[in-house]
Parts: C-alpha cells; sequence; structure tokens
C-alpha cells in the first residue's frame, strides 16, 4: 500500500467523524431549526454525484466516503425534511 493510497484512507477515517456529532445532536436535542436544510440537499446531490463518479471510476476510498456521507448526512436530510413539513 503506497503514501497516497493510505493517507486516502486515513482522510476517510476522520472525514467520517465531521457529520456524526450534528446528527447526535438533531436526535438527542431534537432540535434542528438552526440547521440549513438548503446545504443538505445540495450535500446531498453533490454526493451522490461523487458516488457514481468513484463508481465509474472504480476507487473504493472514495466509494466508502461517499456512501457513508450519503448515510449520515441522509439521515440528517430526512430529520430537517420531517421538521420542515411538521412545522413549515
Amino acid at each position: 500500500m503506497d503514501i497516497g493510497y493510505l493517507a486516502g484512507w486515513v482522510g476517510l477515517g476522520f472525514g467520517s467523524l465531521v457529520a456524526p456529532p450534528q446528527l447526535y445532536r438533531m436526535i438527542k436535542t431534537g432540535r434542528s431549526r438552526d440547521v440549513s436544510l438548503t446545504t443538505y440537499i445540495f450535500l446531498f446531490i453533490m454526493m451522490s454525484g461523487y458516488l457514481v463518479h468513484a463508481l465509474y471510476i472504480s476507487a473504493p476510498v472514495f466509494i466508502a466516503a461517499q456512501i457513508w456521507g450519503l448515510i449520515i448526512n441522509g439521515a440528517i436530510l430526512a430529520i430537517l425534511v420531517k421538521r420542515k413539513l411538521k412545522y413549515g
């Protein structure tokens, strides 16, 4: 395994820690008022595009990163949409 490949997996490890605190806080407090729905919509679209590209170029680290990102950020997006539908 070369250093560039290893760096990608280390980056994935650290990157996977970015969104879970937001998700945890939203679930724990039940509050999401100050979190931007638009940001998470565009983030989800972006990650979907990156996943398609990662699959196209057969890049395992990027495939894993985008799947993880779509799961966590998709959960955040679902909470935000649910809140928007409930409270307007």
